[in-house]
């Protein structure tokens, strides 16, 4: 039998707890991210509003009922020149991963960015031993724009950041309207 379609989609409310699940086995097992202790279902709650209080994407990737990830996207930093420099982050479950399902929600955020004017995106990758995700992001268009040497310290040793980029529709062509 087929596996059911997966549904990429604007998140919900009602997302909260399975956001909430999926980032805090991030954060006990991966080095995607730098966070040490997960947060509970109200912080990610708050992040959540946070991001779409901006005016901004936050996707779930659901499969026969069940989120298997999420990606949002934010600013970069919140000064007014970066205000066209987005930053993503895409979260999977375990089960979920190896399945293009990052790849999938990548695309839509992408897509839902370019739709709101957004002219760069960052990709922030903890880890650059983390090959899924520079996989993912090369194959949608993304470049190194460089590494943070042993920026971080998690599960007992030093860790890289890599900093990829991908203009966004007309990028930095044209100035924006």
């Amino acid at each position: 039998m087929p596996a059911a379609p997966l549904l990429i989609r604007s998140s919900t409310a009602e997302d909260v707890s399975a956001i909430t699940a999926i980032y805090a086995w991030n954060v006990r097992h991966g080095t995607g991210t730098f966070e040490i202790d997960a947060p509970d279902d109200t912080e990610m709650a708050r992040r959540r509003g946070d991001v779409l209080g901006k005016g901004l994407p936050w996707l779930v990737a659901e499969r026969d009922g069940q989120v298997l990830g999420y990606a949002y996207a934010n600013q970069f930093r919140p000064r007014p020149a970066y205000r066209f420099c987005l930053e993503d982050s895409i979260y999977l479950a375990q089960a979920a991963q190896g399945q293009g399902i990052g790849r999938a929600l990548l695309a839509e955020l992408i897509a839902q960015c370019e739709a709101r004017g957004a002219r760069q995106m960052l990709a922030v990758i903890g880890d650059s031993t983390n090959a899924g995700s520079i996989g993912v992001h090369r194959a949608l268009g993304f470049e190194p724009a460089g590494v943070m040497k042993s920026a971080g310290w998690k599960f007992g040793r030093w860790l890289d950041v890599v900093v990829m980029q991908r203009a966004l529709a007309q990028g930095d062509r044209v100035p924006p309207a």
